[in-house]
């Protein structure tokens, strides 16, 4: 056999062995992330969705001074650069600013990515509140029987919402192989996060894990007997003025949200949850997440050790980051390509960016452009008032 017709016969072979590869059930998501290669905004398009039922629309009213500053020539190059979508910055209960790009509006939808984490944490107050939940100290394995036993016996619900499970999901975004790939594209999360093990202590290390957002959604649904989306109608968005129905991605069909990441709304609606953490959990007088446990969630969890920042932490605590930025304290949640909802209380201001790309370079450990969308936002504000 000379040399052409041995490389013709191995390449048939690799050929054959990779479609059988990729036949395997659990190898479809490959095929899929071959397909769209880079997440995007519009991913609902692509998986089926549970909705989210809104309740009786209440519009924001405007500010009287709505839509009367003009960006700067930097501000706008700054949104150009990354893509930006929306922009958006509520003072005082009233929509003081709002701008839109590449053909998105008002009403168009956007992935959270991981602005998701954020509302699956106000979720689990609502269950603690409703009893569902008896407390953030009690063993995962209590409602996940996969958790019964062993070392991840010793993991709590607090280990989850603070990130220290210890658990050995790999929060890798660009390889096809890891975990979050696996979790993003394919169809059997459940499987996935309960098969995880404990690779480290918990309760003593900091490490973001998509997976550990999941299993609360999990121990959230079990306790509650209900869908993820729908205890987040029931319990947040059916109450806080929601103007239209949110969509939240499944697994498969009929299948379990994707709580780490794909929640889906427009700006105006993502800024009702600012507005929520920024009323200390109640809306039109009722106390919608307990106030103890949001105070909880908004305090470092500073016990913690984070190895990417060698220090402890002080920038995140129940699936919720904070950050000083000029002397702003700002509590806000986060997702991959620069969703961002920003919660700043001296202010008594919301601001909400969505778009298609973050910088992501690093201050400090956190992305530059953080910095930035707070210190529009303060801008924005600081010149209307300075101007009354």
């Amino acid at each position: 056999m000379n040399w052409k017709r041995k490389l013709k016969v191995a390449s048939v072979v690799v050929v054959v062995a990779l479609a059988v590869y990729l036949a395997l059930p659990q190898n479809h998501y490959i095929v899929r992330a071959l397909i769209y290669q880079q997440v995007n905004i519009d991913d609902y398009k692509i998986f089926h969705n549970r909705t989210v039922k809104a309740g009786t629309p209440q519009p924001w009213r405007l500010h009287e001074k709505y839509n009367s500053y003009q960006l700067t020539n930097d501000q706008l190059k700054y949104f150009n650069d990354f893509r930006t979508v929306a922009f958006l910055v509520v003072k005082d209960t009233a929509l003081l600013f709002e701008s839109y790009w590449d053909g998105y509006g008002k009403d168009s939808y956007s992935n959270s990515f991981s602005m998701a984490k954020s509302i699956v944490s106000l979720l689990m107050g609502c269950a603690l509140s409703d009893g569902y939940v008896k407390s953030i100290d009690e063993p995962v394995g209590n409602y996940l029987p996969e958790f019964a036993e062993g070392d991840k016996a010793k993991i709590t619900i607090k280990h989850l919402l603070t990130m220290s499970s210890g658990l050995s999901w790999d929060e890798s975004y660009s390889t096809l192989f890891s975990l979050t790939t696996q979790g993003y594209y394919g169809k059997n999360l459940p499987k996935l996060v309960l098969n995880q093990t404990v690779v480290k202590e918990p309760g003593k290390t900091f490490e973001y894990r998509s997976g550990d957002t999941q299993l609360l959604s999990l121990i959230i649904e079990k306790a509650t007997g209900k869908t993820l989306a729908d205890y987040a109608s029931e319990k947040i968005w059916s109450k806080i003025g929601a103007e239209h129905d949110a969509l939240w991605c499944l697994d498969r069909k009929d299948g379990v949200e994707k709580a780490f990441c794909c929640f889906n709304t427009n700006a105006r609606d993502f800024a009702r949850f600012g507005q929520l953490v920024l009323n200390g959990g109640r809306w039109n007088g009722e106390q919608i997440v307990p106030e103890e446990y949001l105070n909880e969630s908004l305090t470092p969890a500073s016990y913690l050790f984070d190895p990417e920042t060698n220090r402890n932490v002080d920038f995140y605590g129940y699936q919720w980051w904070m950050i000083n930025v000029d002397g702003y304290k700002t509590w806000y949640a986060r997702g991959l390509l620069g969703q961002y909802i920003f919660v700043i209380p001296s202010l008594n201001a919301v601001v909400v960016r969505l778009g298609h790309v973050r910088n992501n370079n690093r201050i400090d450990g956190t992305p530059e452009d953080v910095y930035q969308y707070i210190r529009f936002g303060i801008s924005i504000v600081k010149s209307i008032e300075n101007n009354e």
